[in-house]
């Protein structure tokens, strides 16, 4: 639809107005979600998992480092690639500087990635990132919240992502699970998010969405095909 232009400020208000008061109903939706997310069962965790990160080796527990909810970013990186996933990078460069506010609410951040930690490394060295990142290499953790899989589930159809069944081969996918301690220290699965549930956290797709353009992804074949690693997009980008 072509752009409707005018040059009377009471028609743009109008139209402004309008579209603010969709604005805040949204929002109010939006509350009201967060708050059935709060309220969802917990699910307990028994599992033992262990990961290999700048500390050296840490179970899933001491991922929370003393505080009581822990949020995990699955980010694309299978063992065998040789550099991260590029869509989970987009999503990562809104990261930085994320850690040390959500601390000040009870909140650990951590990224978790199938790869070896010295490629983790260097790949958070390259791309400048903050956060902390760790390797389950080894571990079932990324099979068992269903955001890797094996060729075996691929070639037979029964690789589960986004509660349903996975709609191409990819061996890993990205998405967001939540860790809650109890008073006893005990662990609980609380929320997972895939797909499209992680767009929110995306900051270059949120300012993208408010300009006339949006994200200017209609024309293309796949709709992030556009994306690149931050430092491959050329001078003057």
């Amino acid at each position: 639809m072509p752009p409707i232009k005018t040059e009377s400020r009471s028609e743009w208000l109008a139209a402004r107005q309008e579209l603010l008061a969709k604005e805040k109903a949204l929002t109010r939706m939006r509350d009201e979600l967060s708050a059935t997310r709060r309220s969802l069962p917990w699910l307990r965790v028994t599992e033992p998992y262990v990961f290999e990160g700048p500390e050296g080796k840490q179970t899933l527990a001491q991922l929370f480092a003393g505080r009581s909810q822990l949020l995990v970013y699955h980010f694309m990186f299978a063992p065998e690639w040789e550099a991260g996933c590029k869509s989970c990078s987009f999503w990562a460069d809104s990261f930085n500087g994320v850690a040390e506010h959500v601390s000040q609410r009870d909140v650990s951040f951590v990224a978790i990635s199938r790869a070896e930690l010295p490629k983790l490394q260097a790949f958070r060295q390259r791309l400048g990132w903050r956060f902390k990142w760790v390797s389950s290499h080894g571990s079932e953790f990324n099979y068992d919240f269903q955001v890797s899989f094996r060729a075996e589930a691929l070639a037979r159809g029964e690789a589960v992502y986004n509660y349903g069944p996975l709609s191409n081969s990819n061996t890993d996918m990205p998405g967001f699970s939540v860790f809650a301690k109890d008073e006893r220290g005990d662990i609980f699965h609380t929320y997972g998010t895939y797909g499209r549930g992680i767009e929110p956290v995306n900051a270059a797709y949120q300012l993208l969405d408010l300009l006339p353009k949006g994200r200017d992804e209609d024309g293309l074949a796949h709709p992030m095909s556009w994306v690149r690693l931050r430092d491959e997009y050329g001078h003057g980008a």
